[in-house]
């Protein structure tokens, strides 16, 4: 494994520390100021709409495992196909609705050479 695929690992790792403990911030310093997100049942949607998003579900518990199944590095640009087993426990909700799926992620380097998340297609239902 070279460097550029520690440093994926590592930032998907990161995002979903992050996810698990609410800390938005850091997931945004993860992705690209022009990320747009797919997931079914709707139009893509910005960083913007991503905050809002997270916003919404302030208090939400997440926890979850990921593994990635494919992880190609091309130059400036890499992709991965990721499985999420994902549980969403809600404020004050002791039961959590679980999700599962495939995401395939476009990665990009920026000018100082950190990967960042540009595209996401997520699969998780």
């Amino acid at each position: 494994m070279n460097k550029d695929e520690h440093a994926i690992r590592a930032l998907i790792e990161r995002w979903m520390e992050a996810s698990m403990e609410g800390d938005l911030e850091t997931v945004l310093g993860l992705m690209a100021e022009d990320a747009i997100f797919m997931v079914p049942g709707r139009e893509p949607f910005d960083r913007e709409e991503f905050i809002r998003m997270s916003d919404s579900m302030k208090g939400t518990r997440m926890e979850g495992t990921h593994e990635i199944h494919e992880l190609k590095v091309l130059g400036e640009w890499a992709y991965v196909r990721n499985h999420l087993d994902l549980t969403f426990f809600p404020p004050g909700g002791a039961a959590g609705a679980k999700r599962s799926g495939f995401t395939l992620t476009i990665f990009r380097k920026d000018s100082h050479g950190n990967w960042l998340l540009f595209r996401d297609a997520n699969l998780v239902m």
